[in-house]
This record gives C-alpha cells, sequence and structure tokens, in this order.
C-alpha cells in the first residue's frame, strides 16, 4: 500500500467514516492490534478539531485524511482554516485553558490537541506546506 487519501466535507457525521477507514488501513497496515483503539481516537480527535475549524470559519473546503505505511503508520488530517486558528490553541496548557473565555468550537480545537497528545507519541501539529491551513500528523510502529 502506498497512500490513502480520504476527503469528507466538514460535518460531523463523517467524522465516523474517517475513524473506521483509518482503523482498517492501520491493521492493514501491521499496526498491533493494542493500539488500534488509540488510532481510532486519535484519528477522530483530529478530524473533530478540522471540522470545527471549518464551521468556526464558515469553510467549505474538505478535510483531507492521508494514510500511509511506509515503515510506520502514518495519519495526516490537513484542515483548511487560518494558521492562527489551527496552532493558536496547541501552546495553551489546561490552566490557560481553564482561564480563557473560548467558544465551544475554538474550545474543541484547544482540547483536541490535549486528548491527541495523550493518545499519540509522535504527534506533529504544523503549518501546512500547500496553501492556508494546518496539518496533524500522527505516526505509529507496525509490525512487533
Amino acid at each position: 500500500m502506498a497512500t490513502v487519501r480520504l476527503s469528507f466535507s466538514p460535518a460531523p457525521v463523517h467524522v465516523r467514516t474517517a475513524r473506521l477507514v483509518g482503523v482498517a488501513v492501520a491493521r492493514r497496515a501491521g499496526v498491533r492490534e493494542d493500539l488500534l483503539d488509540e488510532v481510532r481516537l486519535a484519528i477522530g480527535e483530529a478530524c473533530t478539531r478540522a471540522v470545527a475549524l471549518h464551521h468556526q470559519y464558515g469553510l467549505a473546503d474538505p478535510v483531507l485524511v492521508e494514510m500511509s505505511d511506509s515503515g510506520a503508520y502514518a495519519v495526516r488530517v490537513v484542515d483548511r482554516a487560518p494558521i492562527e486558528a489551527g496552532l493558536g490553541l496547541a501552546a495553551l496548557n489546561a490552566d490557560e485553558l481553564a482561564n480563557e473565555t473560548l467558544t465551544d468550537e475554538a474550545l474543541t480545537t484547544g482540547v483536541g490537541f490535549a486528548l491527541l497528545a495523550g493518545f499519540v507519541e509522535d504527534l506533529q501539529v504544523r503549518p501546512v506546506a500547500e496553501g492556508i491551513g494546518t496539518e496533524v500528523r500522527m505516526v505509529w510502529p507496525v509490525g512487533g
């Protein structure tokens, strides 16, 4: 397998499909069975975060999910929200989040980062190389 690409309109109902596809691809790639719940939760959080950002900014652009298994199982979730929106809350810790006056969407994106950091050892959040948006990249080992 090379890369599996999935894009969906930013509607919460599609997050479940992304999780199901992500776990199926992870299983086929050779991710250990005991890590599949982590994969499911992490993909769900990353996609929920992207959908929330798209709703917050009124974006109809699709959310992109890419999965590949070259040496490890890597998942990339891309939103098209302004960079400051996608990365801004990543730097806040739990105490700062508790003291902020945030919209539900903003809180979802900030808490999503905290949850992702707990699920995924190899997590990167950065501006996309192409265009406007943020990518969340998560990696799990295969085999073993």
